[in-house]
């Protein structure tokens, strides 16, 4: 085998390495958060933050949790009161989760799947 052989396997190889960090890249730049709406006394939210741990196993994402019952989240606890577990998921650049928005926002309530989080944060990249 010539030496250019060997080169170019060697170039194609490095090219083709180097083409897979810089999409992984392009994905963590593009990362979701989810900001999961929760209280103690819930034994949905054991189950979703199980679901959300499998999710971050596969796919890595920025974090915030609000437990409603905080004298700080009143708004949140006004609306989510008998709804929780809640999960928004927008752009991790994206401004903080906003009360009076919380209609527009990407959201999953009760029980989802990996799946479920999965397809919406696919949708949340994508806009």
């Amino acid at each position: 085998m010539s030496t250019h052989h060997n080169n170019l396997s060697i170039h194609l190889f490095h090219r083709a390495s180097y083409q897979a960090i810089m999409r992984a890249t392009a994905r963590l730049l593009q990362s979701c958060r989810i900001t999961f709406f929760t209280r103690k006394t819930c034994g949905l939210c054991t189950q979703a933050r199980s679901v959300l741990s499998d999710v971050w196993d596969q796919r890595p994402f920025a974090f915030k949790e609000v437990d409603i019952v905080d004298p700080k989240s009143k708004p949140w606890l006004d609306l989510y009161d008998f709804d929780v577990p809640v999960i928004h998921i927008s752009k991790s650049e994206a401004p903080e989760e906003d009360p009076k928005l919380s209609s527009q926002a990407v959201k999953l309530m009760h029980r989802f799947t990996v799946d479920q989080v999965k397809a919406k944060m696919d949708l949340v990249e994508k806009s």
